[in-house]
């Protein structure tokens, strides 16, 4: 995948990953791009080890990883934020 096809799978994953999961989260269209690719990486790296798959491009099975990661990597968010403040 190109970088731009990683901006654009980031910007849908965060997307829908932050309307799965609503709350109070910092940040604007690019730290829901962040969220995204890094979700993408999270939950790829974690499909592979357990044998699932890998996010291999623009197709729903990636999709449904990246996503996977990212709501991953927002739960962790909350937790880490919550035991701060």
């Amino acid at each position: 995948m190109g970088i731009l096809s990683w901006i654009l799978m980031g910007l849908i994953v965060g997307a829908l990953a932050k309307f799965i999961m609503p709350g109070d989260d910092p940040g604007g269209i690019f730290i829901t791009i962040l969220i995204g690719i890094a979700g993408a990486f999270v939950g790829g790296f974690i499909a592979s080890a357990v044998g699932l798959g890998t996010v291999t491009g623009f197709n729903l099975g990636s999709m449904v990883i990246a996503i996977g990661g990212a709501l991953l990597l927002l739960f962790g968010y909350r937790k880490l934020k919550k035991r701060k403040g």
